[in-house]
This record gives C-alpha cells, structure tokens and sequence, in this order.
C-alpha cells in the first residue's frame, strides 16, 4: 500500500507533511482533495483509521464552518460528513495515509509515527528543526 496524502498545496501544515514524506524516501500519491474529495464513505473510514471523532477532523477555524452553523453540538456526524463533503474545504488537513494507519498531521511530527526512521535532519519551510543532525526528533 503506497502512502497517500490529502494535500492541500496552500496549506504550510500540508506542503511539510508533502515534504517530509518525500524526505523519508517516500513519493506519496497526492490527493487534491479540495479538487477530487474523497467519498463520504472514505472520508469517514480514514476519519476513524486516524482514531478521531468526525468533529475533531473538520476544520473549525475554516469560515464556512461558522457559516453553517457547524458547531452546534446537537449536529450529528452524519450531517457533519454531509458538510465536509459538500465543501471539502472544511476537512481538515493534511491526512496521510500509509501501511502504518492514518493520521490527520497536526502537528506535522504525528506523521513521523507513520514513516520509516529519519536520519537526515528536516526543517519545515518556516526553519523549525523537525528531525536533528542525530535523527531524532527535534521536541
């Protein structure tokens, strides 16, 4: 099974989680998924794969999210899904996907669960050191 990301490429979270993937040696399949949503039974499965509840997998800061209402807990994750899949743009983002389970990478070192052993340092785009000269994680 390949490793596949839901990559948002305006999103600084989903380029780091892209480019620490391809770090690991790993070229994932990359899913647009703002372009090409997953179906509602895949957002749901990959949903309880990462061991989270459908409101912890929308993204909440997103400004359609007040727009619909969606925080009125009274919504059920039926009707949640429905939201994310009418507007991908409320899922939130990047999830990877890989032989090792699903993860919604937020922070970007949850993905390192995910990957082989770094030995190479990596550093997001913004500078912050993820992996060390040693290979190990930096926090």
């Amino acid at each position: 099974m390949p490793v596949e990301i839901w990559h948002n490429p305006g999103c600084s979270a989903s380029r780091n989680a892209l480019a620490l993937i391809r770090h690991a040696g790993i070229e994932p399949v990359i899913v647009d998924y703002l372009k090409t949503p997953p179906s509602r039974d895949r957002l749901a499965e990959v949903i309880a794969a990462a061991g989270l509840r459908v409101r912890d997998a929308i993204r909440a800061k997103e400004k359609l999210h007040a727009e619909l209402g969606l925080d009125d807990p009274s919504l059920s994750d039926d009707a949640l899904l429905d939201a994310m899949i009418a507007h991908p743009i409320l899922i939130n983002r990047p999830f990877v996907i890989a032989p090792a389970g699903a993860r919604l990478c937020r922070p970007l070192e949850v993905a390192l669960d995910l990957l082989p052993p770094l030995t190479a340092p990596f550093a997001k785009e913004d500078g912050e050191l993820v992996i060390d000269a040693d290979g190990r994680r930096a926090r």
